[in-house]
Protein backbone atom coordinates (compact mmCIF):
# COMPACT_ATOMS: atom_id res chain seq x y z
CA UNK A 1 0.00 0.00 0.00
CA UNK A 2 1.18 3.19 -0.81
CA UNK A 3 -0.56 5.62 1.59
CA UNK A 4 -2.87 8.59 1.75
CA UNK A 5 0.11 10.90 2.10
CA UNK A 6 0.72 13.52 -0.79
CA UNK A 7 3.10 12.49 -3.72
CA UNK A 8 5.77 15.15 -3.79
CA UNK A 9 8.65 15.65 -5.07
CA UNK A 10 11.04 14.25 -2.43
CA UNK A 11 8.08 11.35 -2.31
CA UNK A 12 8.83 10.62 -6.07
CA UNK A 13 12.90 10.61 -5.33
CA UNK A 14 12.27 7.97 -2.85
CA UNK A 15 10.55 6.05 -4.94
CA UNK A 16 13.12 6.08 -7.71
CA UNK A 17 15.78 4.72 -4.73
CA UNK A 18 13.53 2.08 -3.45
CA UNK A 19 12.86 1.43 -7.15
CA UNK A 20 9.30 1.53 -6.53
CA UNK A 21 7.15 1.99 -9.40
CA UNK A 22 5.39 5.11 -10.57
CA UNK A 23 1.97 5.54 -11.72
CA UNK A 24 1.04 8.59 -14.06
CA UNK A 25 -2.19 9.02 -16.13
CA UNK A 26 -3.64 11.51 -18.33
CA UNK A 27 -6.86 13.14 -17.15
CA UNK A 28 -8.85 16.38 -18.52
CA UNK A 29 -11.97 16.15 -16.03
CA UNK A 30 -13.05 16.32 -12.88
CA UNK A 31 -14.85 12.58 -13.47
CA UNK A 32 -11.67 10.98 -14.28
CA UNK A 33 -9.45 12.59 -12.15
CA UNK A 34 -11.26 11.46 -9.60
CA UNK A 35 -11.17 7.89 -10.07
CA UNK A 36 -8.09 7.93 -10.57
CA UNK A 37 -7.46 9.75 -7.46
CA UNK A 38 -9.40 6.95 -6.14
CA UNK A 39 -7.55 4.32 -7.83
CA UNK A 40 -4.08 5.44 -6.09
CA UNK A 41 -2.70 7.23 -9.12
CA UNK A 42 0.42 8.69 -8.17
CA UNK A 43 0.65 11.74 -11.16
CA UNK A 44 -2.47 13.39 -12.76
CA UNK A 45 -1.30 14.52 -15.87
CA UNK A 46 -3.22 17.51 -17.41
CA UNK A 47 -1.78 16.98 -20.98
CA UNK A 48 -2.47 19.24 -23.92
CA UNK A 49 -3.04 16.54 -25.62
CA UNK A 50 -6.68 17.33 -24.37
CA UNK A 51 -6.42 19.54 -27.76
CA UNK A 52 -7.13 15.95 -30.16
CA UNK A 53 -9.39 13.86 -27.26
CA UNK A 54 -11.59 16.24 -25.97
CA UNK A 55 -11.19 19.45 -28.66
CA UNK A 56 -11.33 17.14 -31.60
CA UNK A 57 -8.06 18.74 -32.85
CA UNK A 58 -5.42 17.03 -35.03
CA UNK A 59 -2.54 18.34 -32.84
CA UNK A 60 -1.97 19.88 -29.67
CA UNK A 61 -0.73 23.29 -30.75
CA UNK A 62 -4.13 25.47 -30.87
CA UNK A 63 -4.19 24.66 -27.13
CA UNK A 64 -4.09 27.72 -25.11
CA UNK A 65 -3.25 28.64 -21.67
CA UNK A 66 -6.12 29.92 -21.07
CA UNK A 67 -7.40 26.26 -21.50
CA UNK A 68 -5.09 24.55 -19.59
CA UNK A 69 -5.41 26.95 -16.60
CA UNK A 70 -9.59 25.86 -16.70
CA UNK A 71 -8.70 21.85 -17.21
CA UNK A 72 -6.01 21.43 -14.62
CA UNK A 73 -8.12 23.36 -12.04
CA UNK A 74 -10.91 21.02 -12.54
CA UNK A 75 -8.38 17.94 -12.16
CA UNK A 76 -6.81 19.51 -9.56
CA UNK A 77 -10.53 19.50 -7.29
CA UNK A 78 -10.03 15.71 -7.53
CA UNK A 79 -6.33 15.40 -6.07
CA UNK A 80 -5.94 14.94 -2.28
CA UNK A 81 -2.96 12.25 -2.86
CA UNK A 82 -2.06 12.88 -6.76
CA UNK A 83 0.58 15.02 -7.68
CA UNK A 84 -1.22 17.44 -10.61
CA UNK A 85 1.04 18.42 -13.00
CA UNK A 86 0.34 20.41 -16.22
CA UNK A 87 1.45 21.25 -19.21
CA UNK A 88 2.66 24.14 -20.61
CA UNK A 89 1.05 24.43 -24.21
CA UNK A 90 2.69 25.44 -27.24
CA UNK A 91 4.53 28.98 -27.29
CA UNK A 92 3.48 29.72 -23.52
CA UNK A 93 6.76 29.27 -22.71
CA UNK A 94 9.69 29.02 -25.83
CA UNK A 95 9.92 32.74 -26.41
CA UNK A 96 11.69 33.69 -23.44
CA UNK A 97 12.23 32.41 -20.11
CA UNK A 98 9.97 35.67 -18.34
CA UNK A 99 6.87 34.48 -20.39
CA UNK A 100 7.58 30.81 -19.22
CA UNK A 101 8.08 32.23 -15.30
CA UNK A 102 4.60 33.84 -15.98
CA UNK A 103 2.77 31.10 -17.65
CA UNK A 104 4.27 28.36 -15.15
CA UNK A 105 3.39 31.14 -12.72
CA UNK A 106 -0.51 31.10 -14.06
CA UNK A 107 -0.77 27.60 -14.10
CA UNK A 108 0.01 27.06 -10.06
CA UNK A 109 -1.75 30.10 -9.04
CA UNK A 110 -4.93 29.84 -11.02
CA UNK A 111 -4.68 26.28 -12.17
CA UNK A 112 -3.63 24.70 -8.84
CA UNK A 113 -1.07 22.87 -10.51
CA UNK A 114 1.77 21.33 -8.21
CA UNK A 115 4.12 20.93 -11.17
CA UNK A 116 4.22 21.85 -14.87
CA UNK A 117 5.54 19.98 -17.86
CA UNK A 118 7.74 21.55 -20.84
CA UNK A 119 8.87 19.72 -23.79
CA UNK A 120 12.63 20.22 -25.30
CA UNK A 121 15.97 19.58 -24.30
CA UNK A 122 19.43 20.91 -23.78
CA UNK A 123 17.58 24.50 -25.68
CA UNK A 124 15.24 24.60 -22.96
CA UNK A 125 17.62 24.25 -20.24
CA UNK A 126 18.32 27.50 -19.09
CA UNK A 127 14.43 28.54 -19.13
CA UNK A 128 13.49 25.39 -17.11
CA UNK A 129 16.36 27.12 -14.57
CA UNK A 130 14.73 29.72 -13.72
CA UNK A 131 11.15 28.63 -13.60
CA UNK A 132 12.86 26.09 -10.96
CA UNK A 133 14.90 28.81 -9.21
CA UNK A 134 11.17 30.45 -8.36
CA UNK A 135 10.00 27.77 -6.69
CA UNK A 136 7.86 25.62 -9.50
CA UNK A 137 8.87 21.94 -10.05
CA UNK A 138 9.51 21.53 -13.62
CA UNK A 139 8.84 18.06 -15.19
CA UNK A 140 10.57 17.81 -18.61
CA UNK A 141 10.17 15.78 -22.10
CA UNK A 142 12.27 14.35 -24.00
CA UNK A 143 12.33 11.88 -27.00
CA UNK A 144 8.80 12.21 -29.32
CA UNK A 145 7.30 15.85 -28.43
CA UNK A 146 4.05 16.74 -30.06
CA UNK A 147 4.35 20.23 -29.91
CA UNK A 148 7.15 19.87 -32.43
CA UNK A 149 5.74 16.71 -33.84
CA UNK A 150 5.82 18.25 -37.67
CA UNK A 151 9.77 18.72 -36.88
CA UNK A 152 10.53 15.30 -36.47
CA UNK A 153 8.73 14.08 -39.78
CA UNK A 154 5.48 13.00 -37.78
CA UNK A 155 4.77 10.85 -34.83
CA UNK A 156 7.90 8.57 -35.23
CA UNK A 157 10.34 6.80 -32.59
CA UNK A 158 13.06 8.87 -31.49
CA UNK A 159 16.75 7.88 -30.94
CA UNK A 160 16.96 5.46 -33.18
CA UNK A 161 20.65 5.83 -34.40
CA UNK A 162 23.93 5.83 -32.43
CA UNK A 163 23.94 9.80 -32.85
CA UNK A 164 19.81 10.41 -32.14
CA UNK A 165 20.44 8.25 -28.99
CA UNK A 166 23.61 10.52 -27.60
CA UNK A 167 21.63 13.94 -28.33
CA UNK A 168 18.62 12.28 -26.32
CA UNK A 169 20.94 11.72 -23.03
CA UNK A 170 22.68 14.72 -23.46
CA UNK A 171 19.05 16.55 -23.06
CA UNK A 172 18.27 14.49 -20.05
CA UNK A 173 21.33 15.43 -18.25
CA UNK A 174 20.89 18.87 -19.50
CA UNK A 175 17.14 19.18 -18.29
CA UNK A 176 18.85 16.76 -14.59
CA UNK A 177 21.49 19.48 -13.95
CA UNK A 178 18.64 22.09 -14.66
CA UNK A 179 16.62 21.35 -11.90
CA UNK A 180 13.71 19.48 -13.52
CA UNK A 181 12.48 16.42 -10.89
CA UNK A 182 11.21 14.53 -13.45
CA UNK A 183 11.16 14.07 -17.31
CA UNK A 184 8.79 11.95 -19.41
CA UNK A 185 10.99 9.62 -22.52
CA UNK A 186 8.50 9.27 -24.89
CA UNK A 187 8.77 6.86 -28.13
CA UNK A 188 12.39 6.48 -27.66
CA UNK A 189 14.10 2.70 -27.47
CA UNK A 190 14.34 1.01 -24.29
CA UNK A 191 17.93 0.57 -23.98
CA UNK A 192 18.31 4.46 -24.24
CA UNK A 193 15.81 4.82 -21.71
CA UNK A 194 17.65 2.56 -19.66
CA UNK A 195 20.85 4.51 -19.73
CA UNK A 196 19.07 8.31 -19.09
CA UNK A 197 17.35 6.41 -16.26
CA UNK A 198 20.43 5.19 -14.84
CA UNK A 199 22.47 8.62 -15.66
CA UNK A 200 20.21 10.96 -14.20
CA UNK A 201 18.35 11.99 -10.57
CA UNK A 202 15.55 12.93 -11.92
CA UNK A 203 12.40 10.11 -12.13
CA UNK A 204 11.94 9.38 -15.56
CA UNK A 205 8.61 8.58 -16.91
CA UNK A 206 8.47 6.55 -20.28
CA UNK A 207 5.51 6.53 -22.78
CA UNK A 208 6.61 4.06 -25.39
CA UNK A 209 10.20 3.70 -23.74
CA UNK A 210 10.29 0.07 -22.71
CA UNK A 211 10.22 -1.20 -19.36
CA UNK A 212 13.77 0.20 -17.58
CA UNK A 213 12.31 3.79 -16.45
CA UNK A 214 11.10 5.03 -12.86
CA UNK A 215 7.14 5.07 -14.11
CA UNK A 216 4.96 4.87 -16.84
CA UNK A 217 2.24 7.36 -18.10
CA UNK A 218 -0.43 6.27 -20.59
CA UNK A 219 -3.88 8.30 -21.09
CA UNK A 220 -6.90 7.40 -18.95
CA UNK A 221 -9.44 8.27 -22.20
CA UNK A 222 -6.82 5.68 -24.48
CA UNK A 223 -6.85 2.75 -21.50
CA UNK A 224 -10.99 2.92 -21.09
CA UNK A 225 -11.06 2.58 -25.04
CA UNK A 226 -12.88 6.11 -25.19
CA UNK A 227 -10.44 7.49 -27.73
Amino acid sequence: MKGNAPVTVTRLQEMKRRSEKIVMLTAYDYLLARLLEEAGVDLLLVGDSLGMVFQGQETTIPVTLEQMIYHTRIVARAARRAMVISDMPFLSYQASPEEAIRSAGRLVKEGQAHAVKMEGGREIAPTVTRVVEIGIPVMGHIGLTPQSASAMGGFQVQGRTPEQAKQLIADARALDEAGAFAMVLECIPSGVARVITESVAATTIGCGAGPHVDGQNLNAYDILGLF
